[in-house]
């Protein structure tokens, strides 16, 4: 058996050990660990949802209504009405015929490209895609090919030298550890000359992108027909749990007889589901969220610039300050909680070697004062490590 004890070891020694915080709170602005309260810069929960007393509210609801698990999976009998309604909620917010509910996304990834890649097709996707993708393309059995990031010229490449059967292009909307959004205009002309099959992984951008936070595709003005198959999360800008995929009749049908993530597998707590339609009412009546969340970072950009901090150019709540060695982004995470300030330090394998980071993320519930506050923690921070 291998030595799990002289792994962990060594993985220490490289600073790229991994540990849990305990919250003692909710998700929110300030949070609780450990007794000592904390102004949060590392969370999901974009439009502050996570938290919000409706929700808490509409899930206590669901709860007595249709108790606290579901009790099986969908295909045996643990498909509800709270399920049933929501995809419909979704399909119709999305612009597509059908939405499918999955319990993570990355079950659902991981579903889609079982149930319809097979030996013989082709998966290209870009370097920085999310590990679910990645790890959909490889469990596929297809051939899996990676461009680099943003690297379209490539990508058209591969596939002019393909002459399989099917080809899958698979790319998250918006990247989740630098923030910025994939060349979907390219990407869709490719798969247009290519007959391929364009897949968008839109989990940080349903709900904050776009016009009223629609996503990344409506960012760009696409049509249902610019991508086939869409793929967005429930635990991020909704602040509940889960993932859905959105698409044809067709589609949706196939998953619902092919893909193994969905059948094999217990059905989201229908609570959830019950709660997540009311989050999907406080997304289009509090578009101040969205407002709020772009005001604060434009504001973050603007301090940046004027302080000489070295953010990357991301229009999105995702602000990554790339410092180099995992040692480095170590020290300034705990130089920031020092001051009270939690911003998790990323490191390899989740980033390359040489961009560790400290991966700052914005949600509605944060103030101005919050903002400047950061900027000012930053700054020496920076100046003291940088």
């Amino acid at each position: 058996m291998m030595n799990l004890a002289a792994d962990l070891k060594r993985q220490a020694a490289l600073n790229l050990y991994r540990t849990r915080n305990i919250l003692e709170s909710p998700q929110g602005p300030e949070v609780v660990i450990d007794n000592q309260r904390y102004l949060s810069f590392c969370s999901n929960d974009y439009l502050g949802l996570a938290n919000h007393p409706r929700l808490v509210e509409a899930l206590q609801q669901g709860a007595l209504k249709f108790g606290v698990g579901s009790g099986a999976s969908h295909l045996i009998n643990g498909h509800s009405i709270a399920h049933h309604q929501l995809e419909e909620q979704l399909a119709a917010y999305t612009g597509r015929p059908r939405a499918l509910l999955f319990s993570t996304g990355y079950m659902a990834n991981l579903g889609v490209m079982s149930a319809l890649a097979q030996r013989g097709d082709m998966v290209c996707e870009d370097r920085l895609n999310h590990a679910s993708l990645i790890d959909a393309g490889l469990l596929s059995g297809a051939r899996l090919r990676r461009y680099a990031h943003g690297d379209t010229g490539t990508l058209a490449n591969q596939l002019g030298e393909y002459s399989g059967r099917q080809i899958f292009i698979a790319s998250d909307g918006v990247f989740s550890m630098d923030g910025d959004l994939a060349p979907l205009p390219a990407l869709s002309k490719i798969a247009r000359q290519n007959n391929a099959c364009l897949m968008i992984d839109d989990a940080h951008g349903f709900g904050v992108i776009g016009p009223g936070g629609r996503g990344t595709l409506d960012h760009y003005g696409f049509d249902i027909n610019e991508v086939s198959i869409l793929v967005c999360t429930l635990g991020k800008a909704l602040g509940t749990f889960g993932a859905f995929v959105a698409g044809s009749e067709e589609l949706i049908e196939t998953l619902i007889q092919h893909a193994r993530t969905y059948i094999y597998t217990t059905a989201l707590p229908p609570a959830i589901a019950y709660a997540t339609s009311v989050s999907m009412t406080l997304l289009n009546q509090e578009t101040w969220r969205r407002e709020h969340l772009f005001m604060l970072i434009k504001r973050f950009h603007i301090g940046a610039q004027q302080l000489g901090i070295p953010i990357q150019a991301s229009e999105t709540p995702i602000q990554p300050l790339i410092v180099g060695e995992a040692q480095t982004a170590l020290k300034m995470s705990q130089a920031l909680r020092d001051a009270g300030i939690l911003i998790t330090a990323i490191r390899p394998p989740t980033v390359a070697q040489g961009s560790a980071r400290l991966r700052i993320t914005f949600c509605a519930g944060h103030s101005e004062t919050d903002v400047d506050r950061l900027l000012s923690a930053l700054d020496l921070t920076v100046k003291k490590f940088l």
